[in-house]
């Protein structure tokens, strides 16, 4: 494990790489905690990465800006993350063609922003050679994921952390990915619970029919019950499940050591 700064010149550890012994380079996965964009859980942050590792995924996990931060800040965040991963691959043993978001809630909505994003979604600058590389992961696990910011499955909180308490920093509907799912958004796999009381089982739902109706190769599971925030949701039966069927989605796309 070792802590990097993201951007150059700003203090502090701003992605921390969980890396894995391979003869070949690994593919890897960048972790995007929840938190309603204005904390990150930390049960959806080291424990998912060192999870990644078990299945010979280079793990690197994301300490992106929330609250009082306004959009397009995470999503700037976010979309360095990957091309620094794809710049230090060599440091790291890792294959950039390779290279994988994994966001939980907000952090769900956060990666499935930067797949659907047509952009180019870059700093005002100053550039350096990171900037270089392509930002658009090569697919997206979303678990119980913000994906609407409109209507009653929206979740208020994070549409207001996001952007702000009149919604100064950006349209909404724009940021609704069901909205920008597109012939080059990347394979899926999403999971939520069906009676998800903080962030509507719908917004998998509107997610996984836009995926479909675009063509975009998408795996979702909906599990009956199950609180918001359950992480790895390790000693629970049923949901607990997801982690092995994510597993073979990634191992289905490329996605082994």
């Amino acid at each position: 494990m070792s802590g990097h700064r993201l951007w150059p010149g700003e203090p502090g550890e701003r992605i921390t790489a969980y890396p894995v012994p391979s003869k070949r380079p690994a593919p890897a996965v960048v972790v995007l905690p929840g938190g309603g964009y204005t904390r990150l859980a930390e049960h959806e942050n080291e424990p998912v990465a060192r999870w990644l590792n078990t299945l010979g995924i280079a793990a690197f996990a994301l300490h992106y800006r929330v609250a009082p931060h306004r959009h397009p800040l995470p999503l700037l965040d976010a979309a360095r993350a990957v091309r620094w991963v794809r710049a230090h691959a060599t440091d790291h043993g890792v294959d950039p063609e390779r290279v994988g978001v994994l966001g939980f809630s907000a952090g769900g909505h956060l990666a499935g922003l930067l797949a659907t994003e047509t952009g180019p979604a870059l700093a005002e600058g100053p550039h350096d050679e990171v900037d270089a590389q392509e930002a658009r992961p090569d697919l997206a696990v979303l678990c119980y994921p913000v994906v609407t910011l409109t209507g009653p499955a929206a979740h208020a909180g994070s549409v207001a952390a996001l952007l702000g308490p009149g919604q100064e920093a950006g349209d909404p509907a724009e940021l609704s990915i069901e909205r920008r799912v597109g012939p080059r958004t990347p394979p899926v796999f999403v999971w939520h619970t069906a009676d998800d009381a903080s962030v509507p089982v719908d917004n998998a739902l509107l997610l996984t029919s836009a995926l479909a109706r675009h063509g975009v190769p998408v795996e979702a599971h909906v599990y009956p019950n199950g609180a918001h925030g359950l992480g790895l949701a390790v000693g629970d039966p049923v949901v607990g499940d997801w982690t092995s069927r994510c597993a073979v989605f990634l191992r289905s796309h490329g996605f082994t050591g």
